[in-house]
């Protein structure tokens, strides 16, 4: 995983890799929604979780400052459905655009429910489990940079935060987590929330 940044292990536990591959597959969907029939612009992401060392680490990108929208955001692998293309062929074809991870090399653990967002997309979040050892190689064109973090720095409560922003003359509360200096917020934050939710109602 030659270029991918990881500021550190924030976590001893093994909760991660020992045990949340088996509870995703059981609290999460197992099938595609279908994201087109929502009100929304149909799009789909990966959460790639990655074995690092004796712990899971989810793996996120950078957009360049050069995009036209979300400049500079940190966000999952995705982007919209192609005609005649389920969530979880886009989901998985978009991560092999962006950060180079070739589909077999990763097994899909179920869906998060169906997240919209202020720019008007219904996304379907994917969760997958990256095989050790998997190449990542990032597309300049659509990413600066990857980086991980270990999953149960996201499974903890504790590291989530509300904040607001004005917008078109309205407030809208989102969530932000952060990791070292990294700000992770809006939807990318919004998915991590509920997969946290997710695994302690599982854990409770």
């Amino acid at each position: 995983m030659g270029g991918i940044k990881n500021p550190g292990n924030m976590v001893g536990s093994r909760f991660d890799i020992d045990r949340f591959p088996a509870l995703a597959r059981h609290r999460l969907a197992p099938a595609a929604p279908d994201v087109c029939a929502a009100r929304g612009r149909p799009a789909a992401v990966l959460l790639p979780l990655l074995p690092v060392e004796d712990t899971l680490h989810l793996l996120f990108t950078v957009r360049p400052l050069t995009m036209p929208t979300h400049a500079g955001d940190i966000c999952f692998p995705g982007g919209s459905l192609r005609e005649g293309e389920d969530a979880r062929a886009a989901a998985l074809r978009e991560a092999e655009e962006e950060v180079g991870l070739a589909p077999e090399r990763i097994m899909p653990l179920g869906f998060l429910p169906l997240r919209e967002t202020g720019s008007g997309h219904v996304i379907a979040p994917l969760v997958g489990l990256v095989e050790r050892g998997a190449a990542i190689t990032p597309c300049a064109r659509e990413v600066a940079e990857v980086f991980t973090a270990p999953l149960t720095h996201f499974l903890d409560a504790a590291n989530y935060a509300r904040e607001e922003v004005s917008m078109n003359g309205r407030r809208r509360a989102y969530w932000v987590v952060r990791w070292g200096d990294r700000r992770i917020w809006g939807a990318t934050a919004g998915m991590l929330k509920t997969l946290q939710e997710i695994a302690s109602a599982d854990a409770a």
